[in-house]
């Protein structure tokens, strides 16, 4: 045990005995006091160095999903706040009420000492587990606070400084904790006294941003002491409905209002604030509101307390207008038109669909997972189709497909003369040609680690650095990723970093597979009516339109294609026969297709623990129906050529003609 150590527990263990008053030893009153709850009430032993509390992946995602609305909206202030303080060794951590850190960003060259100092995603802080830190002693006060180094109860976090603010939902409970820590710093407690306010600015503008979103079809009315701050940095802001009743408020807001109802009648008020009138806090009424819009000078926009008679300004924001009569408003489509196109009657597709809707403008990076062939780029296509950036660059990359050599300069660009063999204009890379639009990363899972690190960056920065340039340009990019590969798996194996696949999966969508589909006929009438030729009229028989809706499609919409374009090549006018079908088709067996589908795609050395004899003679057999034509066998699958080739390296597999050739 370190000397700093043994004297912190040495310290603690006087004030738990009541040798010493933690006043005497200069700690704040709030520390102090945590201290006392730390024994007294969470029976916590001052001389055990605790571990961090990691909750496992499954209870984290819980967590996550259940504060998956208000994260979207608190998102874009956490990355404020970092772009804030970039550079200086800050970790941010976004919370739930309980403690359980939910959101993360920091500089991942560090992240082995931040797992282990509990600065990550799943880290549970609440005082209870940790002792006093600045999330838990926030949750228990309820008030924005700096634990800093020997602040800590715990031995083990004394190397710490960590700043935390509470965000409250519109009906004053607390929603969660922005924290903002490192692992070094000075030793004055006073340097962290702007990394206070800081925190403190950024949580209220995130509890602001969440109201205006929950209750953006009522009233919003913004405050502020000066006239010309009203429309720009308010510092109160609360929601209120057509009959003159509080929905909501900012904190800033609560305490106002309760400062007032205490000079109204002389003491605490204990009612709750919601469904009040506003007009017991404001010399206002419901009526008053539309001359307090934008459109007048703010100097002209006074609005008294009601009790003490502090004057403050206003802006008022009108509920969208509900014309006419009291019927309801027209309901806009709940899914965009380039999502509905998609599906027809199948409750998977439309459980994504709207989901997917939900989310297309939103900032925050979208996962897409599914089998091989299932559509995951088409449903990337119609996202950003449906979102505001439709009108700028849609730039696909496929991450497997690009040679590892040259994957870093692709992604990222690079300026001319950077390497050997650059161009001589340089390159401008496809995360910047993506720049205002979408970039879609397919089989992110077959990205390798060292780019990992790179793109890592690039997401938690929101800026990227081509090669052979020392200044970074900033890009504005949605980022939607896709794999078939189970990415959880693949981090727990150490082929995928586990900040990453956290980063890119602000929410995660999955396509089910084409043979679960119940809209599957209303598809190959589509994908049909898509690739007849013009003027030609070409429909498929009853007993082809059996086959095709009685076939497993291991390879999914990318093998129905395939079948389909076969067919209206190979069929006569009018009429798709069941014989103008793939053989495997109109044998109604599987084809190679399938049986390259069950072999399994881990790298060489799973297979070889999984054993390797089996997926061997698997892809012998598909290879040999298709008499060894890997193109083919390649076609049915939806696979690259490369990758099929791989396969049959890794399994030591020789066509006829190579054996042939091959020396003796």
């Amino acid at each position: 045990m370190r000397r700093e150590q043994a004297a912190h527990i040495d310290e603690l263990v006087r004030v738990a005995n009541g040798q010493a008053e933690p006043s005497a030893l200069g700690r704040d009153a709030v520390i102090q006091q945590s201290w006392r709850r730390c024994v007294s009430e969470h029976k916590l032993d001052p001389e055990v160095l605790r571990d961090p509390c990691i909750l496992t992946q499954s209870r984290l995602r819980e967590h996550q999903d259940a504060m998956e609305e208000f994260t979207h909206t608190a998102r874009f202030g956490v990355e404020t706040l970092y772009r804030q303080v970039a550079g200086l060794g800050y970790v941010l951590l976004l919370t739930d009420a309980k403690g359980v850190t939910v959101d993360f960003i920091g500089d991942p060259t560090f992240d082995n000492n931040l797992m282990r100092a509990g600065l990550y995603l799943g880290a549970d802080w609440h005082e209870q587990h940790a002792g006093t830190c600045a999330v838990g002693t926030c949750i228990a006060t309820g008030d924005a606070l700096i634990v800093h180094q020997t602040d800590h109860f715990d031995a083990t976090h004394i190397p710490l400084t960590c700043t935390a603010a509470p965000v409250f939902d519109p009906a004053g409970n607390l929603a969660a904790v922005l924290d903002i820590s490192a692992l070094r710093s000075p030793v004055p407690k006073e340097s962290q006294f702007l990394a206070l306010q800081f925190v403190r600015s950024i949580a209220n503008k995130i509890e602001t941003a969440n109201l205006v979103n929950r209750f953006r079809r009522e009233w919003i009315i913004k405050l502020a002491a000066s006239p010309e701050f009203v429309d720009v940095e308010p510092s109160y802001v609360l929601a209120v409905d057509g009959s003159e009743r509080i929905l909501g408020f900012n904190n800033q807001a609560r305490q106002l209002m309760l400062r007032e109802s205490e000079r109204r009648i002389g003491r605490p008020d204990r009612r709750m604030l919601v469904g009040r009138r506003l007009s017991e806090f404001f010399d206002l009424s419901i009526d008053d509101l539309p001359r307090f819009s934008h459109s007048r000078p703010a100097s002209q926009r006074m609005v008294r307390l009601a009790a003490s008679g502090t004057p403050l300004f206003a802006q008022s924001l009108a509920p969208p207008s509900r014309p006419g009569t009291p019927m309801a408003e027209p309901a806009t489509p709940a899914v965009p038109e380039p999502l509905q196109a998609l599906f027809r009657d199948d409750p998977a597709m439309r459980q994504v669909a709207t989901r997917a809707a939900k989310l297309v403008n939103t900032q925050m990076s979208l996962l897409i997972c599914g089998e091989t062939g299932s559509g995951k780029e088409h449903l990337a296509k119609a996202i950003h189709a449906a979102s505001a950036r439709s009108g700028r660059a849609f730039v696909p990359v496929n991450c497997a497909a690009l040679p590892e050599t040259l994957i870093e300069g692709e992604l990222f660009g690079y300026e001319p003369g950077a390497f050997t063999g650059a161009a001589a204009r340089g390159k401008k890379g496809l995360v910047i040609e993506a720049d205002g639009g979408t970039l879609f990363l397919d089989e992110i899972g077959d990205m390798p680690l060292a780019l990992q690190t790179r793109l890592l960056r690039v997401l938690a920065e929101r800026e990227v650095t081509p090669l052979g340039r020392s200044k970074p340009m900033p890009v504005n990019i949605r980022v939607i990723a896709a794999t078939h590969r189970d990415l959880v798996a693949e981090v727990k194996a150490g082929r995928f970093r586990e900040d990453l696949y956290f980063r890119l999966s602000g929410a995660v969508l999955t396509l089910p597979p084409l043979r679960e589909r119940r809209d599957l006929g209303w598809l190959i009438e589509r994908l049909l009516a898509d690739r007849v030729a013009a003027g030609r009229t070409l429909r498929l028989s009853e007993e082809a339109l059996q086959a095709l809706l009685g076939y497993g499609w291991p390879g999914n919409i990318r093998e129905l294609i395939n079948a389909l374009d076969y067919a209206c090549a190979v069929a006569g006018e009018g009429r798709i026969e069941r014989g103008d079908l793939p053989d495997r088709l109109s044998a109604g067996v599987d084809g190679p297709g399938a049986i390259l589908a069950r072999i399994p795609s881990a790298p060489v050395d799973e297979m070889e623990q999984a054993g390797r004899r089996t997926g061997r003679e698997e892809l012998v057999g598909a290879l040999r129906a298709r008499r060894w034509n890997v193109s083919a066998v390649a076609r049915d699958l939806g696979l690259d050529r490369t990758t099929v080739h791989r396969r049959m390296r890794r399994f030591g597999i020789l066509s006829p003609r190579q054996e042939d050739t091959a020396e003796p």
